[in-house]
């Protein structure tokens, strides 16, 4: 089995950070009008938007590559404002035996905080840990908290 990690960021926004919960709980699928760089579409492969055990399809740009990554909708925490996604195919286990994305809002009046955990099992030590892959989703943040200030 390979080296087990953790990435852990936080980046404010000023956009709801209630909103920003529903879009990865129930509407990823509008992320690639909000991000189009980043994310081309999003598929529900399975199940119902918004619901654990749901199957949702992404096709997304990283580092310059046409990857696709298929997501099973672990957890929902409304009360901590958090989703949870394990990949179950795509581009990424290719590097990594397993690979899980957290994304969680802290809301408090205007302070809104958005923090990914990034949990993965390397194949080999030498893969490289995903610090490229946090830059995403902390870009793919800004997009979306660029187009809700903008609407």
């Amino acid at each position: 089995m390979g080296v087990s990690g953790k990435l852990v960021s936080t980046i404010d926004i000023k956009s709801d950070g209630d909103v920003f919960h529903e879009i990865f709980r129930e509407r990823p699928h509008h992320i690639s009008d909000m991000s189009p760089d980043y994310i081309k579409n999003v598929d529900l492969h399975d199940g119902e938007w918004g619901t654990v055990g749901s199957i949702i399809f992404w096709n997304y740009t990283h580092d310059g590559k046409e990857c696709v990554a298929k997501e099973i909708i672990e957890g929902i925490d409304e009360e901590k404002k958090s989703v949870t996604f394990k990949v179950i195919e795509g581009d990424l286990l290719e590097v990594y035996d397993s690979f899980k994305l957290t994304v969680h809002v802290d809301t408090n009046g205007n302070d809104n905080m958005v923090t990914w955990t990034l949990e993965y099992v390397k194949k080999n030590e030498d893969a490289p840990d995903p610090q490229s892959l946090m830059d995403f989703c902390l870009a793919v943040t800004k997009d979306i908290e660029t187009h809700h200030l903008n609407n």
